[in-house]
């Protein structure tokens, strides 16, 4: 399936029906989800329909269906580059020094 070639609206139909789909499998009513979602039913009848909702309800209802894994692909991942990763390795320290002993003025104790 080629998503980029698909108009917003097919989107939102496949995103709907996934939902639909999803919820079945579950063996969950509208209502049921609904309720978990905090939204109302009608809501839920919109974003399986591909009438759109909020972005807001959309992932109150993904969470209702234990679905919010499937955000991970949008992390951003840092990359480095193995150049600094070379250079951090040689700026590590290799070894320890032992604390520099102060030579004292003061002469010593009578006692």
């Amino acid at each position: 399936m080629l998503l980029h070639e698909l108009s917003d609206r097919q989107i939102l139909v496949k995103l709907g029906g996934f939902i639909k789909t999803t919820r079945l499998l579950q063996n969950r009513t509208q209502e049921h989800i609904a309720e978990l979602a905090g939204v109302n039913r009608s809501t839920i009848v919109q974003i399986e329909n591909g009438n759109g909702s909020t972005m807001l309800s959309f992932i109150q209802v993904l969470r209702a269906l234990e679905l919010l894994h499937l955000f991970e692909c949008f992390q951003v991942k840092p990359i480095i580059s193995p150049l600094l990763l070379a250079k951090q390795d040689l700026e590590k320290r290799k070894r320890a020094r032992g604390k520099r002993q102060l030579k004292s003025k003061k002469p010593p104790s009578d006692w």
